[in-house]
């Protein structure tokens, strides 16, 4: 065992006691200097979201739960809460062990087949833990938030085939989508599987070609690969987004579905098939997979606030006074952790409007309302936002509490915010079937189409400077986002066509810092639907509504 086993710290996760038992008296005989252990997955998710640990044993089988060890380690390996400097171990019964087999090819960094003895769980250790000293550079690079620098270490490894090639490469792709560099990232996924077939560079393929907008190839891949593999829940992930994306809302639903149903303790997809069934009006449905959601992850990082609002409107719908009541005692408990939030502090102001409204407060829910449409002139407002200001203004008037600029606010979100199927989707279903309110969403939602379409044809006609200058003029006009970017992009692609390229492009970025939410923010950043994620760390703020 290398020197510097006895610093390490490590958790065990086994529902039995015996085996706890004996695994920790393990580690402490191998030299590992702290052990920590839990018996429940629940309870290890909630330590290791909140402390690091070097090493990880945890069992494969926990009897009495759907829930397997690999689906906690896919989860925090998803959702950027293992560093990639901890050793996660699987122990498995023979029955399992195929699975667990595959797994390991991937983001696993070993397994213990049981019965087994002291020498082999040693081994074990010391491979995976000379694998992390092998890989240290390309760790550091990722921490420090050098992609660059991480990216071409992975790369240099891959074409050379030096020690752990395979696990290098998949980590540089991960980074080269990232950066954005989507053909790159999808020209080494296609040499990983020349070179040795893998399920997650088949998905890679589909996520390097989604990134680059090709929906319908991505989904052609990823259904290709789901038909190949149809317990890969990862491959859900990815064909929801682009479900969501080509505004198919139920046809998302079934496919987060399943992806719950193959991994039933993951409580992003528990969310996101909550707040899908929501949009589409199935609430029944919504209530009962959101209700599930806060009992059993409310205390994990990966629990998103936005289930908090969804559950308070379904029950001020409801009637159920308590209900609501029940998600601000929720919500305001959570305040106290992060309480200088602005997106906190917008669900927990579309919870307070709700209840004066139900307390018949008149004055206070509609001043709860006007802080809401308010939050709509910052740069930084999302979609989500928009959401609130939606859902709570359309109770309002059905509580014949009409505000007068109802209608100007509602316009002024629609041309800001319907730029695609999907946030059209998402808007139109917080009307609530308000037929008004859902004709100006989509008659907002043409326009801007038709604002786009007018630009380019300006740019296939030869006239890229009019095309600019049509979308920097409606773009700022508007907050659109899409017609902001589409500015940025024509100019790019003929800027040598262009005169005034500078000044344009100089208009065009001061618009992107006002307007557009960069990369990383709640709206725009998603993790990579099963990818190996990159621990950069971030702060609650970055979590979005599971689907927008």
């Amino acid at each position: 065992m290398d020197s510097t086993i006895h610093k390490a710290n490590a958790l065990v996760i086994d529902g039995n006691a015996n085996a706890r038992s004996l695994i920790t008296s393990q580690l402490r005989e191998v030299g590992v200097g702290f052990v920590r252990s839990v018996t429940r997955l629940k309870d290890a998710r909630i330590v290791l979201e909140n402390s690091p640990f070097d090493l990880v044993i945890c069992d494969y089988h926990f009897d009495g739960h759907e829930e397997s060890g690999q689906d906690l380690l896919d989860e925090l390996r998803r959702e950027q809460l293992l560093p990639y400097s901890t050793v996660f171990m699987m122990v498995t019964a023979e029955a399992s062990y195929s699975k667990v087999a595959e797994a390991a090819e991937a983001a696993l960094d070993g397994y213990l087949v049981k019965p087994y003895t002291l020498t082999a769980l040693a081994e074990r250790i010391q491979a995976a833990r000379h694998r992390k000293r092998v890989l240290r550079t390309i760790f550091e690079a990722i921490e420090a938030q050098d992609f660059e620098l991480a990216a071409n270490l992975c790369l240099e490894r891959f074409q050379k085939r030096w020690e752990f090639w395979l696990f290098a490469a998949r980590i540089g792709a991960e980074l080269l989508l990232r950066l954005r560099r989507h053909e790159e990232a999808k020209e080494l996924y296609e040499a990983i599987i020349a070179a040795k077939t893998v399920p997650w560079a088949k998905l890679g393929v589909a996520r390097s070609e989604y990134a680059a907008g090709q929906l319908a190839q991505a989904r052609r891949t990823v259904e290709n690969l789901i038909g190949e593999m149809p317990d890969h829940a990862d491959s859900y992930d990815v064909l929801g987004r682009i479900h969501m994306d080509q505004g198919d809302l139920k046809a998302a639903l079934e496919t987060y579905r399943t992806a719950s149903e193959l991994t039933p303790g993951c409580l992003l997809r528990m969310q996101r098939s909550g707040t899908l069934a929501f949009y589409i009006g199935e609430r029944a449905d919504a209530l009962k997979i959101l209700e599930r959601t806060v009992a059993s992850g409310l205390r994990s990082k990966l629990f998103d606030l936005y289930t908090l609002v969804l559950l308070a409107l379904m029950r001020y719908d409801k009637r159920d006074h308590k209900g609501v009541r029940h998600a601000q005692d929720a919500m305001v408990r959570q305040l106290e952790r992060a309480s200088d939030s602005r997106r906190m502090t917008r669900l927990h102001e579309t919870i307070q409007a709700l209840i004066a409204m139900q307390e018949k407060r008149s004055a206070d829910a509609l001043g709860h309302a006007r802080s809401l449409a308010a939050e709509l002139k910052r740069g930084d407002a999302d979609l989500e936002a928009a959401s609130l200001v939606i859902a709570v203004w359309i109770r309002l008037a059905a509580a014949d509490l009409q505000l007068t600029e109802m209608e100007d606010v509602f316009q002024s979100l629609a041309m800001r915010y319907c730029s695609s199927h999907a946030s059209t989707g998402v808007l139109t279903a917080m009307a609530e079937n308000n037929e008004t309110t859902v004709q100006l969403l989509k008659s907002a939602h043409g326009k801007v189409f038709e604002i786009a379409e007018t630009a380019m044809k300006q740019s296939l006609r030869g006239n890229a400077q009019a095309s600019v200058e049509i979308l920097i003029q409606q773009g700022g006009q508007t907050r659109n986002a899409k017609l902001i970017d589409m500015a940025g992009s024509v100019l790019k692609r003929h800027a040598t066509k262009i005169e005034t390229a500078e000044i344009l492009e100089a208009e065009i970025a001061e618009l992107q810092e006002r307007w557009v939410k960069p990369l990383g923010s709640s709206t725009t950043r998603n993790r990579a639907s099963g990818g190996v994620a990159l621990r950069t760390g971030g702060g609650p703020d970055e979590k979005a509504a599971p689907t927008v």
